[in-house]
């Protein structure tokens, strides 16, 4: 959870209301954001998880956080050839991660309860400010 939450944090740094140039924007996906989310995405996948329930909660997951993963590196090829279209591609694939990534949150907070277990989350800098 804490690779996932710098990368995330590292790019919303560079986006949105925060950003400030693609040169900036491209330096820190390709020297933080890709690398550490890649980390992150390896270390996810090796993670053994031994219930049926929890396994496809798992690989729902692990779904949601390579499309999210390949979003960033199309960010890259869009600021290198300086096409909006694969920008727009990748918005949607970043949609399409978030929803995989809230149906995670809420399997998983459904399994939690139902076997009485808590969890503790952390909150990227994005879910701070909302």
């Amino acid at each position: 959870a804490q690779l996932e939450k710098e990368a995330i944090d590292a790019y919303d740094s560079v986006t949105g209301a925060n950003y400030t140039s693609d040169a900036v924007m491209y330096d820190t996906m390709t020297s933080e954001v890709i690398p550490t989310y890649r980390k992150f995405v390896d270390e996810l996948e090796n993670i053994d998880v031994e219930t049926d329930d929890l396994r496809k909660v798992h690989e729902g997951y692990i779904k949601a956080a390579n499309i999210q993963y390949n979003a960033f590196i199309k960010i890259v090829s869009a600021l290198e050839k300086q096409d909006r279209n694969l920008i727009a591609e990748a918005n949607a694939m970043l949609d399409e991660a978030r929803k995989g990534i809230r149906d995670y949150n809420a399997a998983i907070k459904k399994l939690a309860k139902e076997h009485d277990v808590k969890i503790e989350e952390l909150k990227t800098q994005r879910e701070k400010s909302l």
